[in-house]
């Protein structure tokens, strides 16, 4: 039987011409086979969504914070929506008062909060550049965002000010005013004063806006409403320039997708804000949520409090990055693992069957209704017992947790692709159809995608099964270029199409599946291609393996990895084979190394790798890659320069013990 088809082709295929690749054909989702949504009435910009919320909205919670009382953090306290618009009128008559006008640049750099929306609500109010200072990047990054982008005014989480006082005295080159989330201290004021700059605390702040009264200015779909900086995995930030139409004509499509799929956003939905606002997922999800009057509530900025987070607000929309997932998982199976016999096989049990019938068609809550109702209601209970929806994005969730996840969880468990430069979601799977794991699911209902053959890696749009080929997008979520940078704008940006970088292959239900990246890919000293991305997703699928990232170059002729081991896996593996080492000392232990590459070389058998494909060595790391040490981007992606430069030494001593073999 033909699998049920989720897109629709709007133009033929073009074949390779004047030195221009083959291109398959372009399609676009099966919900916007008529038409891509309209625009909505009065909705032309990001305030837009803000101010016709108030209206309809006025007295729903919007934002809200875990109170402090007597040390402990206690029930979310919440702000309703108009409460929030007068705080940003006042908050942006302020910001006027200072001298910024229309078109200015306004940094915001901490941790997501209701001072960082009242911020950005601030300047979607009044035609300001909404700039966000990485959280995460350091602050070489911070101090070249504020002088590229050339930011007069900055709201600062509190702990966060002396790091942004190391950017000067070449910040205040642009750099004019500060205003704390909270207070400062004495100390802080006179540091800054030197630099010639105010600083204010927020109440303080606030006060200077209370008898003025500026026009808000008149917005355009066009006008730029934030610059929002992709930290990269080499050279400087870029500043992806993203217009008011991106964020409203997504919002559109997200609300014409969820309709569809009969899971619309209503007001009574609640989102837990932990994922960094600085980044483009986050923020068009909360737009969605604003703009249908829903309710945001906040992290306490502890990613080991998170659970507890989740119990108090209960949220029904849980947007995560995988390595939480991942976390939620381990979790979730040494508990099952270490409870008693019984407990295990029933929940074995209970799993087979749903997962079963899940994969045979049935919906998620008609599976198995015993089966939630005995085993798996404690799990949505831990995540608060109202999720209806997890989604996952920024990097690929590993298939085995997806449909783990699927079972376990009582909810939908979707996965999106997109980048800043596409405004975020721009594929994302549909509930309810288990072909989709590992994949990214379809088009979203406001975009053309298709793909474009890459020869020199052998991916062919056009007449390959399935087809293959650098992911390409065209429509009105595409950004305007990056700022001060039209050379990178004119590599990205041809005839309309953005150039992800990525490659994707169709799928027969039409989702798109991300194999490969376009870049990441080197020669051995043989002379065969290596494309590195694709060979790690294989060998990520060990359970006994975390992360891993793998080397070669055009000096060697095999290949070489730095793994994180899984700490689980590999413990249950030393007390069988009579090891009573802790997981620093095992990953030191040679026998260990040989499991884990006897592990790689099974899957390397089982999907059919060449054999120049093969890692001839390891490397165990009981500590995962992390930001600290500037090995991964904030979206978790690995920067692969700085990997090599952080384990030269243990990559040159495993090429010398192979060569000296």
């Amino acid at each position: 039987m033909e699998p049920e088809k989720f897109i629709v082709e709007v133009e033929p295929a073009k074949e390779a011409k004047d030195g221009k690749p083959s291109m398959g054909p372009v399609y676009r989702s099966v919900f916007a086979k008529d038409g891509f949504p309209p625009p909505i009435d009065g909705l032309n910009s990001c305030w837009d969504i803000f101010r016709l919320a108030v209206e309809k909205y006025p007295d729903n919670k919007m934002l809200g914070t875990r109170e402090f009382v007597n040390g402990k953090h206690g029930k979310y306290v919440w702000l309703t929506y108009k409460q929030v618009y007068d705080k940003v009128i006042q908050l942006g008559n302020a910001i006027r008062a200072c001298g910024v006008e229309p078109g200015g640049k306004c940094g915001i750099y901490g941790a997501n909060c209701t001072e960082w929306i009242i911020s950005m609500e601030a300047c979607n109010a009044h035609g300001l550049y909404c700039v966000p200072l990485y959280d995460t990047l350091g602050a070489g990054a911070i101090e070249f965002i504020i002088c590229h982008a050339e930011v007069t005014i900055a709201f600062v989480e509190e702990k966060k000010i002396n790091e942004l006082l190391k950017t000067f005295p070449k910040a205040g080159e642009h750099l004019k005013t500060i205003v704390s989330f909270g207070q400062f201290t004495p100390e802080q004021r006179e540091q800054f004063s030197k630099f010639g700059l105010a600083i204010h605390s927020w109440d303080e702040f606030l006060s200077l806006g209370e008898n003025k009264k500026f026009d808000l200015s008149v917005k355009d779909k066009d006008d730029i409403c934030t610059i929002m900086y992709t930290s990269g995995t080499t050279g400087d930030p870029k500043g992806v320039l993203i217009s008011n139409k991106n964020i409203v004509t997504l919002t559109a499509g997200v609300r014409r997708l969820l309709e569809s799929c009969n899971e619309a956003l209503t007001s009574s939905d609640v989102y837990l804000s932990f994922l960094p606002l600085a980044h483009i997922f986050d923020r068009v999800i909360e737009e969605c949520f604003i703009y249908h009057g829903a309710s945001i509530g906040f992290w306490r900025g502890d990613v080991k409090l998170l659970i507890e987070d989740i119990g108090e607000l209960k949220p029904t929309i849980f947007c995560a990055v995988p390595r939480v997932l991942e976390r939620i998982y381990s979790g979730l199976q040494h508990k099952v693992s270490s409870g008693s016999y019984f407990k295990y096989k029933l929940f074995n049990l209970a799993y087979s069957y749903k997962l079963h019938n899940m994969k045979g068609g049935s919906k998620h809550e008609e599976a198995s209704i015993l089966s939630d109702k005995l085993v798996f209601t404690k799990v949505k209970q831990s995540l608060g017992g109202r999720v209806r929806i997890i989604l996952s994005g920024a990097a690929p969730l590993a298939p085995h947790v997806e449909s783990f996840l699927k079972v376990v969880a009582c909810c939908h468990v979707l996965q999106g692709y997109g980048l800043t430069e596409t405004c975020a979601g721009s594929f994302v799977s549909l509930p309810n159809q288990m072909s989709m794991v590992g994949t990214v699911g379809p088009p979203v209902p406001n975009l053309d995608a298709r793909l474009e053959s890459v020869p020199e890696m052998n991916y062919d749009a056009v007449s390959s099964t399935p087809p293959r080929g650098e992911i390409c997008i065209r429509g009105d979520t595409l950004f305007l270029g990056y700022h001060k940078r039209q050379d990178l704008t004119k590599e990205v940006l041809i005839d309309g199409w953005f150039h992800t970088g990525d490659i994707g292959e169709w799928q027969p239900d039409g989702s798109m599946k991300v194999i490969d990246r376009k870049k990441n890919i080197f020669k051995l000293s043989q002379g065969e291609y290596v494309a590195v991305e694709n060979l790690e997703n294989i060998y990520g699928l060990v359970p006994a393996v975390d992360e891993i990232w793998v080397y070669g170059n055009s000096f060697e002729s095999y290949l070489v990895a730095v793994v994180i081991p899984n700490k689980h896996a590999v413990e249950n593996w030393a007390s069988g084979n009579n090891l009573s080492e802790d997981f620093t000392s095992l990953c030191g232990n040679p026998k260990a190394k040989d499991y884990i590459l006897g592990e790689l070389n099974r899957i390397g058998k089982e999907k059919k790798l060449k054999g120049f494909e093969f890692i001839k060595a390891v490397h165990l790391e009981p500590v995962p890659f992390d930001m600290d040490r500037d090995l991964l981007t904030p979206t978790f992606k690995k920067k692969r320069p700085q990997l090599l430069k952080y384990y030269q030494s243990t990559v040159d001593d495993m090429y010398k013990s192979l060569n000296n073999k």
